[in-house]
């Protein structure tokens, strides 16, 4: 399963984000008249473009924003039909289902407590009845024994499910006699169940549940006028009684949904169709089997009116011919060509690179608007949030195609490294995550033909995230000790340090050693769920080696440190570079260091890449038969997830990064110099002593030549001409600033446009020149020279706007970014140039175009959810003094809703992410994210804990904002009810 985080929607200001809704249950024609008029008259009132407008906005909202947490008279947001005010709504927070945490404290699981199952669920049947508004699930489970001490246990959630009927070997059960209920729990007392390893019962279950009011998206649930499933990590426990846990893998012999034929023609299971037809009043029905064991978490059905494209793929070497369809909501369908593709793509690739072969006839991927993730692997029935499905030029920039392309990958991946092989317990889900995240990064870098550009697109995303998180209060090893709700372990640690740790395996092994290492994983144990120390162990017999002292980086939580000092003896001709690390480990961890060495006189490369194994807390490496002075290219791409400093800094320092700048042949570790350059021109810019020190020469020579790069590797030079962001920097802190650091990056940025303004003026025209002379007009190329140039020209149109301290050069900067906006037809540049506008204030003439690029973008979406989402985002990190008020206002616009993860996501998470105004001194920003983030939680659990880590970084703030964010903190902590995933993530936080 792909996870999302508001930080990854920003990485690049692009949302991966799905459909809009209205109406949770609105059809699209109800909606659509509902709001036509509205954005007709009324759009330009929640842009907001005027201060009036905004003030007004902000009246209107001030008794709900005020403690709102203390009054909670919001209503949870679902608008329906003709409706368009915030709080009127048919769902109350009263019927929403959401697990809360009891008057005794919610339950803390830990992975030292596994123990096996006594009897496990072999084989399964299922009938679902799906009827408006309630949906009847009849389960036939054959019952075997496993170690056969102990009752057999059911997980049910009790909110979700009504029990009508319940039988063993055709005996009606009698509860308090044969079962019992306790809470979330079904009990059947073992004397009742087989008493040997042979033998069998037969559990029959019938129960009701109602997925018109699941607003959890956990379960079965309805999406618009779809209804669909999402079972990871327990989900299945709301769809009917069953050990759902990973390590009980059951055949799902037969599953038949049956619904109105003309409302849901279109009904989809895991695996292959057996049968289907009509039935009486008008109704229809499927049977799908899946012929391969699988824990619950991958079940999944889909029932609705949905239109597809379809293909066929031949496996190699078995010749299998696979039909594969992606479905939609019809609307959508001609966005569904790129996801085909990209699937095709990734079958390929898994055959060349792994030898793995697709094992089914048929593989579904269906769109959905109401989605927790980014997209979940259910064997054979892929569910995607359709940020990660659907495309076209004119709503999806070449990061969301090259998004899609990735994560129609991790999925595909999956099929072997999740579901063929799965985890034992969710404390593994590294095992399965952050594989295939390693897998799909493989993937994409082979398809945009640049390892390094994908290289630092993924360290800077790791650096930016997950170095936060593991800094922070809710920092885990990526395999974690402990949950209260498994949902908030669905982290950067688990998926992308999780992929680091993959990514070591493979520099420490080879190539071919990581081949033997996996091959050898999937013969023993293909059909199993595992763990990680299987992976490991796999790893070292089938290369006969010892790696048992890797396994700590599986129980280590935070970001580990190495620095490095080294010396030159020149009449030895020895190179002698000391490594020490330090870590929470209490042993030394295995840490792989590639390295390469450059002479100091010439630059070139004298010792090719090496990798250095770190494994105690201090090691001395010596290079012999050197003829003279060398500089270390240290930690060649990023070869291990840690923190690399010198172990002396002095003032040559510096000298030696521009040198790596100029001449490392390491193409990450080139960019990586210049980053820490950088780095180090906007602390000193902070602390107000840039002028002490040669840095600004340094970078205005590194920048000066990165503009001017010979080549066609035009994401290599825009990365380089790209500043560290924010969230990277704050990092590097020990109490941020945000109001300081914003302005001190911007000041640099702006040092840099200005020294080099003619020279960034002319290469933007160059490369505009280029791009209209290939006449590509409406056909966007998506070829990696032409992603290339129009990521570099943004990084320029950036720069070139940047510069606006004075009315004229506001206005040369707002007339530029708008001849960009109104001549581009693809959403890349178009959004860029938005970006750029949304930020601009002052004259008449500049507000007059941001606001009209506004309600331009606005009207041309046309109810398009992934260019809304993008709409609301570029508002919400707008660099404007009242960008809060102007979320608030949007709140109240008709097409957001609470509902939806990626609108909620766009608006408030995104203004969270904008850190210098949501981190403003007066604390609003705060009780903004609390309020939201309370009403949230009576919602979806799951989004609601995500928000609220918006909040749990207090400790790295000065006093004064770090008490405003323990207190909104506490407000959360301190409701009732609240959720076991909010609540373990306020909880963690606020631990002394």
């Amino acid at each position: 399963m792909k996870f999302t985080t508001a930080a990854m929607i920003l990485a690049s200001l692009v949302s991966p984000t799905s459909a809009f809704r209205i109406a949770n249950l609105g059809s699209t024609t109800a909606r659509s008249a509902a709001t036509a008029a509205y954005r007709r008259r009324a759009a330009s009132t929640f842009l907001p473009n005027s201060s009036a407008a905004i003030a007004a906005s902000s009246s209107s909202l001030q008794s709900t924003y005020a403690h709102p947490r203390r009054q909670l008279t919001m209503a949870p947001l679902t608008l329906r039909g003709g409706c368009s005010a915030l709080f009127s709504s048919t769902t109350t927070a009263e019927e929403s289902t959401t697990e809360t945490t009891s008057s005794s404290g919610p339950k803390e699981i830990f992975r030292s407590d596994y123990t096996a199952l006594p009897f496990k669920v072999s084989n399964v049947s299922m009938n679902f009845d799906i009827r408006d508004g309630e949906t009847f699930i009849e389960s036939e489970l054959t019952i075997v024994q496993n170690t056969g001490e102990g009752d057999l246990v059911l997980d049910g959630e009790a909110d979700a499910l009504t029990l009508l009927s319940i039988s063993l070997d055709g005996k009606d059960l009698v509860e308090g006699v044969d079962y019992s209920i306790d809470g979330d729990t079904l009990t059947i007392v073992s004397s009742l169940l087989p008493t040997t390893a042979d033998g069998t019962s037969v559990l029959k279950t019938k129960v009701k549940v109602h997925p018109e009011k699941n607003t959890q998206l956990s379960g079965l649930y309805k999406s618009g006028s779809m209804y669909c499933t999402q079972c990871e990590a327990m989900g299945f426990r709301r769809i009917t009684y069953y050990p759902d846990r990973p390590d009980n893998m059951a055949i799902f012999d037969s599953v038949r949904i049956e619904a109105d034929k003309e409302a849901y023609p279109v009904l989809l299971g895991n695996g292959n169709k057996l049968e289907g037809g009509d039935v009486e009043g008008d109704r229809h029905y499927a049977v799908w089997e899946d012929p391969y064991p699988k824990p619950s978490y991958l079940f999944c059905i889909v029932a609705g009116k949905l239109g597809s494209v379809s293909s066929s793929y031949t496996t190699v070497p078995s010749g299998r011919k696979v039909h594969l369809e992606v479905y939609s909501e019809p609307e959508n369908v001609s966005k569904l060509g790129h996801a085909l593709e990209s699937l095709k793509k990734s079958m390929k690739w898994d055959e060349d690179t792994f030898g793995l072969e697709y094992d089914l006839d048929v593989y579904n991927v269906v769109a959905v608007n109401d989605f927790n993730m980014g997209a979940m692997e259910n064997k054979g029935l892929n569910v995607f949030n359709t940020a990660y499905c659907l495309a076209d030029p004119k709503s999806a920039t070449d990061l969301d195609y090259e998004r899609i392309e990735s994560v129609i990958g991790h999925e595909y991946f999956h099929n072997w490294t999740g579901n063929r092989v799965t985890c034992r317990d969710w404390f593994q889900l590294t095992l399965k995550e952050g594989l295939t995240v390693y897998r799909d990064q493989e993937f994409s870098g082979d398809m945009m033909q640049s390892h390094a550009v994908k290289r630092i697109e993924d360290v800077s995303s790791l650096r930016g995230r997950q170095f936060a998180e593991d800094a922070g209060p809710m920092s885990h090893p990526v395999r974690p000790d402990s949950y209260i709700s498994m949902d908030n372990f669905y982290t950067a640690t688990v998926y992308s340090k999780g992929a680091e740790v993959v990514r070591m395996y493979r520099t420490l092994l080879g190539k071919d050693g990581f081949r033997k290492g996996m091959d050898l994983y999937f013969e023993r144990h293909d059909g199993n769920a595992v763990t990680c120390d299987d992976f490991l162990s796999a790893m070292g017999d089938a290369n006969g080696v010892d790696i048992s002292q890797f396994s700590r980086w599986y129980q280590t939580n935070g970001t580990p440190t190495v620095k490095y000092s080294s010396k030159y003896d020149e009449e030895s001709k020895t190179y002698y570079l000391t490594l020490t690390q330090e870590s929470n480990s209490d042993e030394p961890l295995l840490i792989p260091i590639s390295v390469g060495l450059l002479d100091k006189a010439s630059g070139e490369e004298v010792v090719a890449t090496k990798v250095l194994e770190l494994k105690e807390k201090e090691q001395t490496f010596e290079f012999d038969g050197l003829n003279g002075d060398v500089l270390p290219s240290m930690l060649r791409g990023f070869s291990a997830p840690v923190k690399l400093v010198q172990a002396e800094a002095d003032a040559s320092e510096e000298e030696d990064l521009a040198f790596l700048a100029a001449r490392d042949t390491d193409g990450f570790n080139r960019w990586e110099a210049g980053q820490k350059l950088y780095t180090s021109l906007i602390f000193q810019t902070l602390e107000g002593n840039q002028d002490e020190s040669k840095t600004l020469d340094y970078v205005e020579e590194a920048f000066g030549r990165a503009l001017n790069m010979d080549g066609n590797d035009y994401s290599i030079q825009a990365y380089a001409l790209t500043l560290p962001s924010e969230s990277t920097l704050a990092e590097e802190m020990t109490v941020v600033d945000p109001v300081a650091l914003h302005k001190a990056r911007g000041d640099v940025r702006e040092s840099l446009a200005q020294k080099y303004l003619s020279e960034i003026r002319a290469k933007y025209d160059e490369l505009t020149e280029t791009m209209e002379s290939s006449g590509s007009g409406e056909d966007i190329k998506l070829d990696a020279t032409s992603i290339g140039q129009r990521r570099l020209r943004n990084v320029l149109l950036g720069y070139l706007c940047c510069i606006k301290d004075t009315a004229e050069e506001r206005d040369a900067a707002s007339e530029l970014a708008m001849k960009q906006f109104e001549s581009s037809y693809g959403m890349t540049d178009r959004y860029s140039a938005l970006n750029c506008l949304a930020s601009m204030d002052g004259e008449e003439s500049v507000v007059a175009r941001r606001d009209a690029a506004l309600q331009k973008f606005y009207d041309d979406a046309n109810g398009d959810a992934l260019v809304l989402n993008k709409w609301f985002m570029c508002q919400a990190v707008a660099d404007l003094p009242d960008v809060l008020d102007r979320v608030k206002a949007l709140v109240k616009h008709p097409d957001f809703t609470l509902t939806n993860p990626n609108r909620c996501s766009s608006l408030i998470s995104a203004f969270t992410m904008n850190a210098a105004h949501f981190h403003a001194e007066d604390g609003e920003g705060y009780n903004f994210l609390g309020d939201m983030t309370a009403q949230v939680d009576k919602l979806n659990p799951q989004l609601s804990s995500r928000m609220g880590r918006g909040l749990i970084q207090w400790r790295k703030y000065s006093e004064e904002r770090g008490a405003l964010m323990k207190e909104a903190l506490q407000e959360l902590a301190d409701m009732k009810p609240i959720s076991s995933d909010l609540f373990e993530v306020v909880s963690s936080s606020l631990k002394e």
